[in-house]
């Protein structure tokens, strides 16, 4: 403090040589006055000590930004120019003290992939925004939570969920990711890959599983834990499919030593959304109440569902015969008291008013099926959100 103290005299001291009286200048009153003159050695020097200054808010920004990511603003400090090193020795000090500060919490070295794991955080928003998918709901949460507090771990945790669009998957997958790391999607310990998006084109299949291979293996060394997510799962190329498989794989824990890295997969498919809609139905119509469908109902209905699929290479890959997907979890059909709470979200989550009346006009334009008993929506709560600036004043 005593040095940063000095420095700061230095720049508001108004130097000048002895002996020199300085050039006349005129005061407010009209009368001229002496203007000190700084020797050129001390000018150069304030110069470089304003820099300075300007440079290491520019650093500290940066610092607490790659630390504290929520409470960073979106802008860059400017940087003056410099005829001087300063910049890249500074760059250098940021990393070494953010790696410095990283020994003792988790983070990776690029600083944002910092791992929260707030399993907390995940059960309250699992109970409280996700609607109608208890069984989700209780699965998801016991199977995370039980491999992160594993004392080592032998495999990935391959999680795959299935049912029609609109029913949560993304939503639960996004929940996830945002609870177990700092900077959620951002996180350079997540990666998301969709199958009609990143590996469109089956002739180019080499090419993706070099850049995926590449980007897995980076993610993993950086990372001591990884998420990886593929939406659309039932669309992935057949060697895609292949490629995943060693990093499935059960293996000892002793290879990796007390600190084994962890890594989730999670696969997202509409794969079985029509089989899980007939038994829902069924169970409904014989009286059952929807929470107490449980996964005896389902299980296996749902995999043979797919695992006979004729249009995907995922239910016929080695990763489910070779019994690497850990639990299929099951997103039933959304019915209206659902989707009418999804819209009570949608209001709430852009802060604008809402009347229970919007709430059911916007709930009964959705489709819904079977035609006789019109109970589940077709398309879920997708496209809720953009329904509701029909109703904006």
């Amino acid at each position: 403090m005593l040095f940063r103290g000095a420095l700061w005299l230095l720049l508001l001291l108004p130097l000048r040589p002895p002996g020199v009286q300085g050039r006349r200048g005129a005061t407010s009153s009209g009368q001229e006055a002496d203007e000190p003159t700084p020797w050129p050695s001390i000018q150069r020097l304030q110069e470089q000590l304003r820099t300075a200054g300007a440079l290491s808010k520019r650093y500290w920004t940066l610092f607490s930004c790659t630390l504290w990511p929520d409470h960073c603003e979106d802008h860059e400090t400017p940087v003056p120019p410099l005829g001087w090193s300063l910049p890249l020795w500074g760059r250098r000090s940021l990393d070494m003290l953010t790696a410095w500060i990283c020994r003792f919490q988790d983070c990776c070295s690029g600083g944002d992939c910092r791992i929260s794991n707030n399993l907390t955080g995940l059960e309250s928003d699992l109970r409280v925004r996700l609607h109608g998918q208890h069984l989700a709901s209780k699965l998801v949460l016991r199977a995370v939570k039980g491999y992160l507090e594993m004392p080592q771990v032998s495999k990935a945790l391959a999680l795959s969920f299935h049912g029609w669009s609109g029913t949560g998957k993304n939503f639960v997958a996004r929940m996830l990711v945002d609870n177990l790391y700092r900077d959620g999607m951002r996180s350079d310990c997540v990666k998301m890959f969709i199958s009609t998006f990143h590996f469109p084109h089956p002739k180019y299949v080499d090419m993706y599983k070099e850049e995926l291979q590449r980007q897995m293996q980076e993610t993993q060394r950086r990372c001591q834990q990884s998420t990886f997510i593929f939406d659309e799962a039932e669309k992935l190329h057949p060697g895609l499919l292949e490629l995943l498989e060693p990093y499935l794989e059960r293996r000892s824990p002793e290879a990796y030593g007390a600190e084994a890295p962890r890594a989730i997969f999670l696969f997202l498919s509409n794969l079985g959304g029509s089989v899980i809609k007939e038994v829902v139905l069924g169970l409904l119509k014989d009286g059952w109440s929807r929470e107490e469908i449980t996964m005896q109902h389902l299980e296996m209905p749902l995999q043979a569902e797919i695992m006979k699929s004729a249009d995907s290479s995922f239910g016929s890959s080695c990763l489910l015969k070779e019994h690497l997907v850990d639990l299929f979890i099951p997103f039933l059909p959304l019915e209206y008291r659902h989707v009418r709470l999804c819209v009570r979200d949608a209001f709430l989550g852009q802060d604008l008013p809402y009347t229970e009346e919007a709430l059911d006009e916007i709930a009964k334009m959705m489709t819904y099926v079977p035609e006789e008993e019109r109970l589940f929506s077709s398309q879920g709560c997708k496209s809720i959100s953009q329904r509701i600036n029909l109703f904006l004043p």
